[in-house]
This record gives C-alpha cells, sequence and structure tokens, in this order.
C-alpha cells in the first residue's frame, strides 16, 4: 500500500482540525473534573429535591470560579494561537 502524502495546506488543515478538537476534549475534561470536584466539595448530606442554602451558595460560588477560569484559559490560549500565527 502506497504512502499517501498530503499537500502543505491540507496538512495545515488537519493540523488545526487536531489542535481544535483536542483543545475541546481539554475543555469537556475539565468540565467533567471540576463538576465532580464542585459536587465533592459543595454537597455534604445526602442528596435530596432541594439543595441546602450552604450548599446552593458552594455550588454557585464553585461554578462561578469555574467559568471565570475557563474564560481565563480561553483568552491565553486564543493569546497564544494569535501569536504563533504571527511567528509562522
Amino acid at each position: 500500500m502506497a504512502e499517501q502524502q498530503f499537500d502543505e495546506t491540507t496538512q495545515k488543515e488537519l493540523s488545526n482540525f487536531l489542535e481544535k478538537e483536542q483543545a475541546q476534549a481539554r475543555l469537556h475534561t475539565s468540565i467533567h473534573k471540576f463538576t465532580g470536584l464542585c459536587w465533592d466539595k459543595c454537597i455534604t448530606g445526602t442528596p435530596s429535591t432541594k439543595f441546602s442554602r450552604g450548599e446552593e451558595a458552594c455550588l454557585t460560588n464553585c461554578v462561578e470560579r469555574f467559568l471565570d477560569t475557563s474564560l481565563f484559559m480561553v483568552k491565553q490560549i486564543e493569546n497564544q494561537r494569535e501569536r504563533s500565527q504571527f511567528i509562522g
């Protein structure tokens, strides 16, 4: 079976696609990780139909910090991508 070679444009498109997919996978992994962390940190009793006031406040704070961190990370990734486009 002959080895298939891609032109430079196709290789770049494949590389960009792969980079985006990997970034998405990392984001999904982070979401699952922080969901588990927030749950473990904030839910102290047996889950019922309603969270206690303390659990609700804790979950809200935890999720807000997670979102702040996620937005910061996305901005950093975008900045790195912009810098690499100027260099490359």
